[in-house]
C-alpha cells in the first residue's frame, strides 16, 4: 500500500480569480518545487481534483459562480499544470470523492494514505479527509501545503483535521525525508 498525494482546487478561479484566495501564493512555491517534484521521484500518484461545476449545482448558490467546467477559472493554474502522468479527477462539489470515482481509482492503485494539499483547509480539505477518513484511508496533511482564505480559517481546519480524524499535520519536507528513507 502507499501514498497518494491529492491537490485540491489549485484553480485560476481560487488563486487569482472569482474567489481568489490571496494566501494561496503562500503553497505554490512548496507545492511546485518541493513536494509535486518529489511524490512524481519517489512514484507517488500526484491526483488533482478540481471544481468543475455546471450551471445547475446548488454549491453556485453560496459561493456564486465560479471554477465552471470548460472555462479557464476551472483551470490548473500555470505554476501547477498537472505532468502527463497525473491523475485529474473533476468534481462539482467540496468533497473530491462525491460521484468522482475516485475511491475505486486510489484502490486500484493501492492507496492508504491521503496526502492532501491545495485550498481550502476549512472546506474541501476538510470534506475529502472526512470521506477519505470514513473509507478508511490514514489522512496526512502537509501544513505548507494548503490554506484557506483567513489564517483562523485555515488554523481551525488544520486543528479539526487533527481533532476529528486523526489527521498527521506535517510539513511538506517531513514527508519527502519519510519517502526517502522508506526506499
Amino acid at each position: 500500500m502507499g501514498d497518494v498525494v491529492i491537490v485540491l482546487d489549485m484553480l485560476n478561479d481560487f488563486v487569482t480569480g472569482e474567489i481568489a484566495a490571496d494566501r494561496a501564493e503562500n503553497i505554490i512555491p512548496t507545492l511546485r518545487e518541493e513536494l509535486l517534484p518529489a511524490a512524481r521521484e519517489h512514484s507517488v500518484p500526484v491526483v488533482y481534483a478540481n471544481d468543475a461545476h455546471r450551471p445547475e449545482d446548488f454549491e453556485l448558490e453560496v459561493w456564486g459562480e465560479h471554477a465552471m467546467r470548460g472555462t479557464e477559472g476551472a483551470a490548473v493554474i500555470d505554476d501547477l499544470e498537472p505532468d502527463a502522468d497525473d491523475h485529474v479527477f473533476e468534481k462539482r462539489f467540496y468533497d473530491a470523492f462525491f460521484e468522482t470515482g475516485l475511491d475505486q481509482h486510489l484502490r486500484s492503485l493501492g492507496v492508504d494514505r491521503l496526502v492532501i494539499t491545495g485550498l481550502h483547509t476549512n472546506m474541501c480539505v476538510r470534506h475529502t479527509s472526512a470521506t477519505g477518513f470514513f473509507n478508511g484511508y490514514e489522512i496526512v496533511v502537509p501544513e505548507d501545503c494548503t490554506d484557506a482564505f483567513t489564517e483562523d480559517e485555515y488554523e481551525d481546519g488544520l486543528d479539526y483535521l487533527a481533532r476529528v480524524y486523526n489527521a498527521d499535520r506535517t510539513t511538506a519536507s517531513e514527508l519527502i525525508e519519510e519517502w526517502k528513507a522508506s526506499e
